[in-house]
Parts: C-alpha cells; sequence; structure tokens
C-alpha cells in the first residue's frame, strides 16, 4: 500500500512494556504539530514556546480538562527537525496507559497515526537523509552487536553514500563526454576511447570493492544459525550451557534428557550467533524422543554450521558416522568433547576412523569450562574460508544495495563490451544510463514507489 506522506502525524517513538522503562514518547509531525501540542500542553508559569526548548507541564484532557500526564514538551519548528517538519514530542511517563491515553489525543486533535517508517520516510523526501542512511537507521534499531551498530552508524554518515554519489558523478561525467560528440561531433576532439575505457574500468573495480562488504553486510545483520548435533549424552547440552554462560539446557548423565531444540544467543567475533542445542539423534520407542529427534534433524538442515559432537572417551562410533553421512556437506566442525577424562594417547587412538575430509577439528571439556576459546577461533576461520571478511569494515551493503550494484556492474561491462566491439556512441550511452540509474537506486537520487514502500514497511512505527 502506498505511503501517504500528508497531514500530521503521531505515533509512540519508544518501545512499550508493562512496569518497564520510566519514560515513553509520543511523537508528532507535519505542519499542525505544534497546534495540537498546544491544544493538550498546559505549561505552568511563565515558559517560552520556541524551537528545541523543553517544557515542563501536563496534559489535559481539550473537553473535560481531566489531567491525563505530567510530562515534558520538546518542540523542533522546521526545518530544524528529524523530518524537516515542525516535531513534538512529549516524554510522559512509561508503561502503556498514559502514552496511549496521550496518543489518542494526539489523534482526535488532528493528527494521524503514522505508518511504519514513515517519519524517517519524510526525511528522506524532505532532503535530511539520502536512502543510505535511512537504512542505517533501520539497521542501527535492528542491531544485534556492537560491531553491527557501528555498521549501521556508518552508513547513518554517509560513508556509503560518498563512494557511491562519486561513482555515480564519474558515470555522469564519462556520459557527457560520449552525448558531446554524439550532438557536437564536428566542433569537438575526437573521443579519447582509451580514456573512456581506463575510467570505467576504475568504476568497476570500485563497485567490486564495495560488492566484497555484502556477506559480512548479511552476517552483521542476520547472524549465523549454529547447530550442536551428536548422539544422546555427548555434552551438547554442557556445551551450550558453557558457552552462553548459562544453565539454558538441563545437563544429566542419562541419554535423551534433551527432548526438544534449546536456543541461545551469542556474539562471536562480533558477529550474532543463534545456538541450537538439538536432542540427541538415535533410534526410540519414546513418542516424545522420537519427535526432539526429528527436529534435531531439521535444525541441522536449516542451519548455517554444524557442531558434530562427539564423546572423546568412545571415539569415532558407527552412530557418528551415520549422524556424519546426514549432514555430510554442509560447513562443519568436529567438537571432540570430554577430553578431560582421556589421556592423549588414547584420545588420538579414539579419533583415527573419523573421515578424512573433516579439516576442522576442536578439542573441549565443555564441564569444565575448556575449549571455548578455540571453538570460537573455528567459527571465526569458517567464517574467513567462506570467503566471508570477517575482518573490520568502514560499511557493509545490504542486500537491497548489493542488487543494484550487481546490476550497475552488469552495465558497465555492457558498455566496455561495446566499446570492445567498435559499436556507435549511441549504444555506449545506453548502457552507461542504466549504470548511473541503478547507482542512483542506492541513495535515493532514483527510486520509485514501490521501492521506499518496501523500504520503509519494514521500519518499526514511530520511526
Amino acid at each position: 500500500m502506498p505511503f501517504a506522506t500528508t497531514g500530521t502525524i503521531a505515533a509512540i517513538a519508544t518501545a512499550i512494556v508493562p512496569q518497564q522503562g520510566s519514560v515513553g514518547i509520543v511523537r508528532a509531525s507535519g505542519s499542525e504539530a505544534i497546534d495540537i501540542a498546544k491544544k493538550l500542553f498546559h505549561a505552568p508559569g511563565k515558559q517560552v514556546w520556541e524551537s528545541h526548548r523543553i517544557l515542563y507541564g501536563y496534559i489535559r484532557h481539550p473537553q473535560t480538562q481531566e489531567l491525563v500526564d505530567e510530562v515534558l514538551l520538546l518542540i523542533m519548528t522546521s526545518p530544524r527537525s528529524y523530518t524537516r517538519e515542525d516535531v513534538v514530542e512529549f516524554h510522559c511517563h512509561g508503561g502503556i496507559m498514559a502514552v496511549q491515553q496521550v496518543l489518542q489525543l494526539c489523534l482526535e486533535a488532528g493528527a494521524r497515526l503514522a505508518q511504519p517508517g514513515e517519519f524517517t520516510l519524510r526525511a528522506f523526501l524532505n532532503g535530511r537523509l539520502d536512502l543510505t542512511q535511512a537504512e542505517g537507521i533501520a539497521d542501527l534499531v535492528g542491531a544485534k552487536s556492537p560491531q553491527a551498530a557501528q555498521s549501521a552508524l556508518a552508513g547513518i554518515t554517509g560513508k556509503l553514500a560518498q563512494p557511491i554519489k562519486k561513482l555515480r558523478a564519474d558515470c555522469l561525467d564519462v556520459l557527457a563526454e560520449i552525448e558531446a560528440r554524439i550532438d557536437f561531433e564536428d566542433d569537438l576532439p575526437p573521443l579519447d576511447y582509451e580514456f573512456i575505457t581506463s575510467e570505467l574500468q576504475k568504476i568497476e573495480k570500485e563497485i567490486n570493492h564495495i560488492l566484497a562488504t555484502a556477506d559480512k553486510g548479511e552476517l552483521l545483520r542476520t547472524g549465523l544459525k549454529v547447530a550442536i548435533v551428536g548422539r544422546p549424552n555427548v555434552g551438547k547440552s554442557s556445551l551450550l550451557n558453557a558457552w552462553s554462560r548459562s544453565d539454558r539446557a538441563i545437563v544429566t548423565d542419562l541419554p535423551g534428557t534433551t527432548r526438544d531444540v534449546v536456543e541461545s544467543q551469542l556474539v562471536v567475533g562480533g558477529i550474532p550467533i543463534q545456538v541450537l542445542d538439538t536432542a540427541g539423534i538415535r533410534e526410540t520407542e519414546d513418542t516424545v524422543e522420537k519427535i526432539g529427534v526429528e527436529r534435531s534433524r531439521k535444525a541441522a538442515e536449516s542451519a548455517d554450521l554444524v557442531l558434530l559432537t562427539i564423546d572423546a572417551s568412545q571415539g569415532w562410533t558407527p552412530l557418528d558416522e551415520e549422524i556424519y553421512s546426514n549432514v555430510k556437506g554442509r560447513p562443519l566442525i568436529l567438537v571432540v568433547n570430554k577430553i578431560d577424562i582421556v589421556v592423549e594417547t588414547r584420545l588420538i587412538a579414539s579419533l583415527q576412523h573419523y573421515p578424512n575430509e573433516i579439516n576442522q577439528i576442536v578439542k573441549t571439556a565443555a564441564a569444565k569450562n575448556q575449549g571455548i576459546d578455540a571453538l570460537e577461533a573455528a567459527i571465526l576461520e569458517k567464517i574467513q574460508t567462506g570467503k566471508i571478511q570477517a575482518a573490520d569494515l568502514d560499511f557493509a551493503i545490504n542486500q537491497r544495495q548489493a542488487a543494484a550494484l550487481t546490476q550497475a556492474k552488469s552495465c558497465l561491462e555492457q558498455v566496455l563490451n561495446t566499446i570492445e566491439q567498435d559499436l556507435p556512441l549511441d549504444f555506449w550511452s545506453i548502457d552507461l544510463r542504466g549504470a548511473i540509474y541503478a547507482l542512483g537506486e542506492i541513495t535515493g537520487e532514483e527510486v520509485t514507489e514501490s521501492v521506499l514502500d518496501k523500504i520503509f514497511s519494514r521500519f518499526c512505527i514511530g520511526k
């Protein structure tokens, strides 16, 4: 559904949870925002109503004068506001009732409820933000790690927009040279084919450099799903508890204790990780355990990385081999647990039969919190060998931006191919315009309503 960006909008701008949070904010933006505030807010004394000043007072029902809440009012007049419109914020007491009542009074006074992301959409349409900055704001709100937050802040401060805008400007310069020769061929010197080719190759190289951040960006935003799998009683739950420094999973000596998939959220090397402790995989007649085993198999199938866990005191067994055959081909680390209860010579002998294609092995004693650092290092190594850069980046692009950059790269490749085939200049300009449009889609200089709808509908209401 297309955004309606007219009128004055209002929404609750903070998370509202019962008995959680001391302050709740109701935000209004638009030409009537200040008038609405004057209808509802009563400031004692001689406080001055002016921009970027905080006033203390009360919200009263405009008809009954019934007291609703004691609040602070922040006024921001256009264009010095988030949306570049007149904006007011009512800083109410936290909880549910106060902010909901204040929001309802704003709606009754002439505002309408904002759609998801509409405040930020207005900031974009009014020129305060470009599209990469707007997406950076959404990423910052949803950041799952400090590194994800830093990457989002890089987008907000323009570290992505700046190189993209320069690439687009360079393409426009090349296009101007080409079209000038089309329109005024007799009045200008011949086109320098070597210079044009060199410029386009430089642009393509920079696009490839930016595209290389896409995988890291996806990891920072969505994280990695890791499944701990293995036969019963090899220490999977102990491994989860040691890793997460909690008692999320029940640990006993009885096989089949874990009946379902237990989840824990961790951060490793700045990358959010969802760890799934699965039920021990074995044949069983227990109906509940059988369901847990099936869920374990599905969790392993959907995981980005499998930690196949075995018991060091028993070595590689036929059941381990059977489990491995089900996860074979997936990114995998072999975790040899319980090394604290076997001597090194026996441990070496017990591992002689594991498959040669398993090239990453980590030894742990989960019950004694040993080997966790080595496990995390192996996971980061697995990410690196998967051609995902684990080093810090100035910024990291998202899927939409990567698709637009890929389209721009394809258009540039076609231009270079056209030059090589010595086709007329008109053919050059067609594909070059395609690259310029694709780069403009990233920052919002070229964008359709459907793209805006898709981007901003993912925002929370009030942002």
